[in-house]
């Protein structure tokens, strides 16, 4: 058999896929909760008994002060997010459940993008930065943030070879 003629994997063979699916649905929600609010202009310096702005504000208040009062810059990082990653998962979602071969390019575009965004720009910024933008809380953003750079590297890594869903991993 040649690798053009290589059946894929049933789902229950590559788990690694469904955890993919997972968080890629988790992302899904995120984007609309967190990533939405700074690009629109809200503001969730104050709780205000709105659920969206309430939970922006219980993360940012303490952890993130970029995101908080984010500059233009960062609005267009959340705006990419909220209007174009979320569109990318609503169909990387499908493609890792139903073994979608042609994501593989679209995928290493995205992780690629956003390791870079997020995992230098942000992260950076975050750490590194302004004394005014950097993390009061360097836990609490890691552990919101880092999923955001990990998984993305891991599908990378999945990606690395044509006809992905040919193989678990």
């Amino acid at each position: 058999m040649t690798d053009a003629t290589l059946p894929n994997l049933p789902l229950r063979k590559r788990p690694i896929d469904i955890v993919f699916a997972v968080f890629f649905t988790l992302f899904i929600v995120t984007s609309c909760i967190a990533d939405m609010l700074p690009t629109l202009g809200i503001d969730f310096s104050q709780p205000t008994g709105n659920f969206l702005v309430d939970s922006n504000y219980w993360y940012a208040h303490d952890a993130d002060p970029l995101f908080m009062h984010p500059p233009v810059w960062m609005r267009i990082v959340t705006g990419l997010s909220a209007f174009v990653y979320m569109l990318f998962y609503l169909v990387l979602v499908p493609a890792l459940i139903r073994g979608w071969n042609w994501i593989q390019l679209p995928a290493v575009i995205y992780a690629t993008m956003i390791a870079s965004i997020t995992g230098i720009i942000v992260f950076g910024v975050e750490f590194f930065g302004e004394p005014e933008f950097q993390t009061g809380n360097p836990a609490k953003f890691l552990a919101f943030n880092l999923p955001y750079v990990l998984v993305p590297l891991l599908l990378l890594v999945r990606m690395r070879k044509p006809l992905p869903f040919t193989r678990r991993f």
